[in-house]
């Protein structure tokens, strides 16, 4: 008599062999399903972003430089940070002395740093050309604007829009912002829009720049620095993926609250600033306008650093989270 074994469900061998066939086909139906590129789909955000901050630019030279309106808000700031120009104007003083070589060092530092030891050659060069032109951009307008008209208001005739040390402390945060990892730009976008909006409140506080010059550089560095970003993005596809915030230190949401918790502050200072100015205009106003224009600034600089992280952290999500960081 013969017995002949025949294989039960309960076969550990038959089991093995069902798990492998199943992982197979889950492979397999991954790799069939197409995976979104990062920057693929927002162009369109990434270019209207672009022309709103041409268009901002452009209504802030009008608003501040052509009309009497503008021009006495912008020239009552600039005039009341005498005021503040004793302990404040000094501090303010050696930050811009340092301005120029403290922006370019971290810039290169930061820049050379990631382009070297993850070899970002393309996003390098594109950062460096959208920085000179953002710098080159703000001294072509400084001397191609029209000269301030008189609407009343006394005030120097020369255009000073927009603020040069501003620009290259912004466009230098914002290299640095472009060339660091998705998950590092939270942090990045924070610590670079501080930098621009501490330059910027000390050009205000040493009567270099009025509010509107402050307020214009960030416009500019704006309309280089977007359309470079989104080139750097499509570039660098393996490298600009994240899983998104909270996933690291660095992309903690913190650092998108703390500049939305700080401009709603600023907003606050700023209407109460203009209302305790009342009817009677400069003639009861010490220092309210200058508040007024610092809050202004930092308004316009944490308001775009937020704008910024959503606009890229946005671009750089995509499904699959295999993809090394």
């Amino acid at each position: 008599m013969t017995f002949r074994q025949e294989r039960t469900p309960w076969d550990r061998s038959a089991q093995v062999q069902d798990t492998r066939l199943q992982e197979a086909q889950v492979q397999d139906t991954r790799l069939q399903q197409p995976q979104r590129s990062p920057g693929r789909g927002t162009a369109a955000m990434f270019v209207l972003a672009t022309l709103a901050c041409t268009a901002v630019l452009a209504a802030t030279y009008v608003f501040f430089v052509r009309t009497g309106t503008g021009q006495f808000i912008d020239e009552s700031a600039l005039v009341e940070a005498v005021e503040l120009s004793g302990t404040a104007g000094k501090a303010a003083t050696k930050l811009l002395d340092w301005l120029p070589a403290l922006s370019v060092a971290i810039a290169s530092i930061v820049v050379a740093f990631v382009t070297i030891l993850r070899r970002r050659w393309s996003a390098a060069a594109i950062a460096i050309a959208a920085c000179v032109g953002a710098n080159l951009a703000t001294q072509v307008l400084k001397d191609w604007l029209p000269v301030r008209p008189y609407r009343g208001v006394e005030t120097l005739e020369l255009n000073s829009l927009p603020s040069g040390h501003t620009t290259m402390a912004a466009s230098a945060a914002a290299a640095v912002f472009l060339m660091v990892s998705p998950r590092w730009r939270p942090l990045a976008g924070f610590l670079g829009g501080s930098f621009a909006v501490a330059t910027g409140v000390s050009t205000l506080i040493n009567q270099w720049h009025r509010p509107a010059d402050v307020v214009a550089a960030f416009l500019v560095v704006g309309a280089f620095m977007i359309p470079a970003g989104w080139l750097i993005i499509r570039r660098g596809t393996r490298w600009n993926v994240w899983d998104g915030y909270n996933k690291h230190w660095a992309s903690a949401r913190l650092w998108v609250a703390l500049p939305v918790l700080t401009g709603l502050a600023a907003a606050g200072v700023a209407a109460y600033a203009m209302l305790s100015v009342g009817v009677g205009g400069q003639e009861n106003s010490t220092t309210s306008y200058f508040w007024a224009g610092t809050s202004l600034i930092v308004i316009a600089g944490y308001l775009a650093t937020v704008a910024g992280v959503w606009l890229f952290g946005l671009a750089a999500t995509r499904a699959s989270r295999s993809a090394s960081q």
